[in-house]
């Protein structure tokens, strides 16, 4: 069995342990019962559509009850330390009285869809808050380096009582950028003394940062890390402004030893106040609630598509069409289009 069909069972015992009622576990959810929001979690992750009506159930007596959260989205290149730096700030956000929401996503394998869901085990202070909850959740192969329920679980996180919803990417990469697709704040976090700083970061990785942070600032690294700041400072200038009317800001931090993690979290405060006071904050999440909408009419195509079995049937003897050039690859798509068409 692979580590993918295995972690499905897993969802599959937990929510069998008793009958759900979706009422009840919404209830549970909103008087703050984290058990109860880990089940609804699971239930919207589940691949099985039994599972998956429930969780949905769950999500709609939930939904007016969201919506009350700070969004931010961490993402940063691997060896940058984004867990110790969550941990670092989860715990010092819960200083001031924030009850704080991780959702880890970890990569998963393409060959097993196993994934390491370590999150918890590399954040053991904030993991075992009461005022915290971590909830490492695999990517699945998901483009944008987020798990397919990632909003879904968001949304459960703000109705549980959650303010502050963080959300730990996969990594710097193109396809990256659908994270920003669904925060408010986007902060990337960087390391300095990587030899050319500005190598092999994405230019649209950069321009969709509300803020850059370089990590690891501390002992010898202190002056590299001033070095660094400056020059993604430079870059950003050339970028153009953006529409929100804020600037994009950038400083040195090391979550190991706590130092400019407030000054993140003041900049953070700032850009909500100006995105606010300018009616930008609405407006990026009626924007976002937009593209989440057309993204689910694509997703459920794909896999109503997929999942009919004369279409399926079809595919793998058109394949072979394309294959022995019996018929171009443009044709044989609207072939089977067309056929999923007569059918609907």
């Amino acid at each position: 069995m692979n580590l993918k069909s295995s972690r499905e069972r897993q969802k599959q015992l937990i929510v069998q342990r008793s009958k759900i009622d979706a009422n009840e576990l919404a209830d549970a959810l909103l008087s703050g019962n984290r058990s109860s929001l880990s089940k609804a979690i699971t239930l919207v992750e589940s691949n099985q559509n039994k599972y998956f009506e429930i969780g949905r159930k769950v999500l709609d007596l939930c939904l007016p009850h969201s919506e009350n959260s700070i969004r931010i989205g961490i993402t940063g290149v691997p060896g940058v330390g984004k867990s110790t730096f969550i941990e670092s700030f989860g715990l010092h956000l819960i200083e001031k009285n924030k009850k704080v929401a991780v959702l880890a996503i970890d990569p998963s394998s393409k060959k097993t869809g196993g994934s390491i869901l370590g999150d918890k085990t590399r954040m053991e202070k904030l993991s075992v808050h009461p005022n915290a909850f971590i909830r490492p959740s695999p990517s699945n192969g998901a483009l944008g380096g987020v798990a397919n329920a990632t909003r879904e679980s968001m949304l459960l996180c703000e109705a549980a009582g959650f303010d502050i919803i963080i959300i730990e990417t996969v990594g710097v990469g193109q396809s990256e950028t659908e994270v920003r697709q669904m925060v408010d704040f986007f902060l990337l976090l960087l390391i300095p003394g990587a030899g050319d700083e500005l190598q092999g970061i994405k230019r649209g990785i950069m321009e969709m940062a509300d803020a850059i942070a370089v990590n690891k600032a501390d002992g010898d690294n202190i002056h590299k890390a001033k070095v660094a700041a400056q020059e993604y400072a430079n870059a950003l200038h050339l970028f153009q402004i953006s529409p929100n009317s804020w600037t994009p800001k950038t400083l040195t931090c090391s979550a190991q030893f706590g130092e400019g993690i407030n000054k993140i979290w003041e900049i953070i405060l700032e850009f909500n106040a100006l995105t606010r006071s300018n009616n930008w904050w609405e407006h990026r999440r009626k924007e976002q609630e937009k593209m989440w909408f057309d993204k689910l009419i694509e997703s459920q195509l794909l896999y109503h598509f997929h999942s009919n079995s004369h279409i399926k049937s079809e595919i793998l003897e058109l394949e072979k069409k394309v294959l022995n050039k019996e018929i171009n690859t443009f044709n044989a798509v609207q072939v089977l289009i067309q056929k999923f068409k007569n059918q609907a």
